[in-house]
């Protein structure tokens, strides 16, 4: 089985930092595409980055020019590095991995951690 173990949640201080990682326990890690979602309480889920395993990254609106998405395939871990962080980032983080295997699409999701950002 595949696990998705997310760590860096807590509180900050608008305008602060944080960095989230998500460790997969997967031989297959670098073949997949890594991606952090998020949900806050009325909003829809939001595809916020994602890294593909080539290394081609991809952020949402919201986020552009603020977070970081990277991945460190020997450690099976994706980091999501968040600067200038905004009330309105307060959401669930979660992980999820994805690719193509024997043509089939398998995917895989991560707990969840709070990020909450408040004076």
């Amino acid at each position: 089985q595949v696990q998705l173990l997310e760590f860096g949640g807590g509180s900050v201080q608008p305008g602060g930092s944080r960095r989230l990682s998500c460790n997969v326990s997967t031989i297959f890690f670098t073949m997949n595409s890594m991606s952090w979602y998020r949900q806050a309480p009325g909003r829809e889920r939001e595809l916020v980055a994602r890294i593909f395993s080539d290394g081609v990254t991809h952020y949402s609106h919201s986020v552009k020019g603020r977070f970081t998405i990277s991945r460190e395939n020997a450690a099976n871990t994706v980091y999501l590095q968040m600067n200038s962080l905004q009330p309105a980032d307060t959401a669930v983080y979660v992980c999820h991995s994805e690719r193509q295997w024997l043509g089939k699409r398998l995917e895989y999701w991560g707990q969840g951690i709070q990020v909450t950002i408040s004076a």
